[in-house]
């Protein structure tokens, strides 16, 4: 249903110290798109949420029945929410379709849960009542959440519907911030019933102090003055109060992705967002897994740390979606670290040799054993192989899910993307000395102390410095990153390399997949109960088998131990559901994967 008004209703009882759960997705293809997510906490506090993002938070009633009901306007993009029939206030919602109600027993941490779940739920029952639609109307559905940095200037985008029968052919649209309308015109233009149209203004908004309203109205639709419904005309959200940066800080996204991994086009769009809207005070880190860029020991940390693919860590905080970036980054941006780092570096085109300084500067007074790293992020990284064809679950021939960003229309791109049309950016490259970085700081440090540490790169030939960045990490002794940097190769060398601590690096290592794994086969594929690997393996390696289902998450993993030559190893799948799943196979330094299907 993407128009009419349907209501869903259902009566609960949520056990007293645990939590329940639903969602509704978007289409009827399961797992791709939610429309919104329905969190009850142990605590008693209710959040529908969309990607992360919360629209309406209250409370509900544990250790008792009751009744829950949701109305939903989806012409106009109304959602208001009931318990026992009291409304608990309305919002829009970026996804204006419903297809799937899911049930499950859940209740994290991540959303301040106890991770324990227990519930009840009867007399489930929805409602669907088509739209009636008066000849002209047009009306504003949805207004993008804008929230960043004091005096930042960020778009002003909304949503546009037809919500008449005729079509549109033109409108005046206005938004309005800080007492300052600024208005447009839109057309010709030919928008059917029911269609939308997405506008971004082009006078961008400055932020400023306090919590702000800001509305986008559309008129004159049709060249016609006031249209059929005046009611839907406007919408309002409030700009939350800009955050002010901590001094110097600039906050560490690090994504796990892989080209073999269908849902990373996400994680992609997701890092280029941020990349975009926060750019000097965010520096995101592509890290590859199982595919030609992945870098083994970067790989082997951060798949530690997360749960599956696409995911990431906001200065190696919580597990989250890539979509979630933005909102650990602003509850990260505004600490003031402890320290700033500069960075210095020589640079020999000729031998490719990379020499780095990173100055820390001390603000305050700490204790503690902190560490030092320093990454090499490249933009723009392409190739020719079949590893570098990126798999795409968004397409039109897989689950044909709307997706747009870093530089393509997923839905509209083949599945998988051929090499020959995919850009990488924010590729890490080389990571020093390794994932958990460098001891080399006292046990005591005072503010206004300096430390200065030298790292050594040799860049691959294929790289290109140009495109590159030098990232530094200064890890905390809880294992978070208090602060990072980023320069250029040629700023960094403009600034001047400064002798000081060496840290040994070693030679950066690029995982290509079958340099030390000799055969990889599984039979039988398809398969429904039981499956063999047969693995051969060019020297003695300890090796693990990670299984992982169309989603990323890892369903199945077992580690071996020191094998060499060849090697049949039996796997039980009978607790797998049916459908398609990726096998990954680590030897050592060295990965490799095969599809397997089961049925």
């Amino acid at each position: 249903y993407n128009s009419g008004n349907f209501t869903l209703e259902a009566n609960f009882y949520v056990e007293s110290g645990k939590g329940a759960y639903f969602n509704l997705q978007e289409t009827f293809v399961v797992g791709g798109v939610w429309a919104i997510d329905c969190f009850m906490l142990d605590d008693g506090t209710l959040k529908l949420s969309n990607s992360s993002t919360p629209y309406l938070t209250t409370v509900y009633p544990t250790g008792q029945w009751f009744n829950l009901r949701l109305e939903i306007d989806l012409t106009a993009n109304v959602w208001e929410l009931f318990l026992d029939n009291v409304s608990q206030g309305s919002f829009s919602n970026p996804t204006g379709s419903i297809g799937i109600l899911d049930l499950y027993p859940t209740n994290p941490t991540s959303e301040g849960g106890n991770n324990q779940s227990g519930f009840y739920v009867d007399d489930v029952s929805y409602d669907h009542i088509p739209a009636s639609l008066p000849p002209v109307n047009g009306g504003v559905t949805f207004v993008n959440a804008i929230s960043g940095i004091l005096g930042q200037s960020l778009d002003v985008s909304g949503t546009v519907r037809n919500l008449g029968s005729d079509p549109i052919t033109s409108f005046d649209i206005e938004y309005e911030y800080n007492g300052v309308p600024v208005a447009e015109s839109v057309g010709p233009i030919t928008l059917a019933s029911l269609a939308t149209y997405d506008h971004t203004f082009s006078t961008p908004v400055t932020l400023v102090a306090g919590a702000n309203p800001l509305s986008i109205t559309i008129s004159n639709v049709n060249g016609a003055g006031p249209d059929a419904d005046a009611s839907d005309d406007m919408k309002t959200i409030t700009v939350d109060d800009p955050v002010v940066p901590g001094a110097g800080k600039l906050v560490i996204g690090e994504e796990g992705t892989g080209t073999w991994c269908g849902w990373c086009p996400r994680g992609a769009v997701a890092m280029e967002e941020m990349a975009t809207k926060y750019d000097g005070f965010w520096q995101g880190i592509a890290v590859h897994n199982a595919d030609p860029m992945a870098v083994a020991d970067y790989d082997a940390g951060l798949g530690a740390l997360i749960s599956g693919y696409p995911s990431a860590i906001v200065d190696r905080g919580a597990d989250i979606d890539p979509s979630a970036m933005e909102i650990d980054f602003l509850q990260r941006i505004v600490i003031d670290p402890m320290a700033t780092m500069s960075t210095g570096a020589n640079f020999n085109a000729t031998t490719g040799v990379l020499d780095v300084s990173l100055t820390v500067d001390w603000a305050s007074s700490t204790s503690g054993s902190y560490k030092i790293a320093c990454v090499l992020v490249e933009d723009g990284v392409t190739g020719t192989g079949s590893g570098y064809a990126q798999s795409n679950y968004y397409s039109f021939s897989s689950n044909d899910i709307p997706l747009v960003g870093a530089g393509l229309d997923w839905q509209a791109a083949a599945n998988p993307v051929p090499a020959s049309l995919m850009v990488y950016d924010h590729v890490a490259r080389a990571i020093c000395p390794g994932f958990d970085g460098h001891a080399g700081f006292p046990g005591s440090i005072s503010a206004s102390d300096q430390h200065v540490f030298n790292f050594e790169f040799t860049l691959d030939a294929s790289w290109d410095d140009t495109k590159m960045h030098i990232v530094g990490l200064l890890i905390d002794p809880s294992g978070r990153i208090d602060n990072g940097s980023t320069s250029s190769v040629a700023d960094a060398v403009a600034a001047g390399f400064t002798a000081g601590d060496i840290v040994s690096c070693g030679a950066p290592t690029v995982i290509n997949g079958v340099s030390s794994i000799r055969t990889l086969e599984i039979f039988p594929n398809p398969a429904r109960t039981n499956v063999t690997l047969k693995i051969g393996l060019e020297e003695s390696n300890n090796v693990i088998v990670d299984v992982f289902d169309i989603s990323g998450k890892i369903v199945a993993s077992q580690a071996y131990d020191q094998l060499e030559g060849t090697h049949f190893l039996d796997m039980d799948i009978s607790g797998f559901a049916s459908g398609m799943y990726t096998v990954n196979v680590q030897a050592g330094e060295f990965i490799t994967t095969r599809s397997l299907v089961v049925e």
